[in-house]
C-alpha cells in the first residue's frame, strides 16, 4: 500500500522558512505596556501586552512612518501618535482607512516572549 503525504508544498515550505526569535522575559513587559524591538534584516516591531496577551506588529505607520510603539493603546487597538490612524493588534487592519500592517505570531514559553518569523 502506498503512503501519501497529505501536507501541501506551501505549508511545508512555510514551516521551513519560519523561525522563532526570543524577544524578552514576560515580566519585562507588564500589562498595558509596549516595547519597540529591533529584529534581524532591519525590521522593527512593536510588542504589546494587553491584559496578559501579547501582540506584535510592524512598528511603523504606513501613513507617514510614525512609530506605533509610541501610540495610544486602548484595549487591542493602537492609535498612531502623529495622525490618529488606528490599527487592530490582532489582525493589523487599519480601522480608519483601508490599509494594513504586518502582524507576527507571539508565543510565550517558559516565561519568555518569542516571535514566530
Amino acid at each position: 500500500m502506498q503512503s501519501f503525504d497529505t501536507d501541501d508544498i506551501e505549508s511545508r515550505t512555510a514551516r521551513k522558512l519560519s523561525r522563532t526569535i526570543i524577544i524578552r522575559r514576560v515580566e519585562e513587559l507588564p500589562p498595558g505596556s509596549c516595547k519597540s524591538v529591533e529584529l534581524p534584516q532591519e525590521r522593527e516591531i512593536a510588542l504589546y501586552n494587553v491584559d496578559g496577551e501579547f501582540y506584535a506588529i510592524e512598528n511603523f505607520c504606513p501613513h507617514k512612518g510614525a512609530p506605533l510603539s509610541e501610540g495610544i493603546l486602548c484595549d487591542r487597538v493602537i492609535e498612531c501618535c502623529w495622525h490618529g490612524w488606528q490599527f487592530d493588534l490582532r489582525t493589523g487592519e487599519c480601522l480608519t482607512v483601508s490599509e494594513k500592517i504586518e502582524t507576527y505570531k507571539v508565543i510565550v514559553e517558559s516565561g519568555m516572549v518569542k516571535i514566530l518569523m
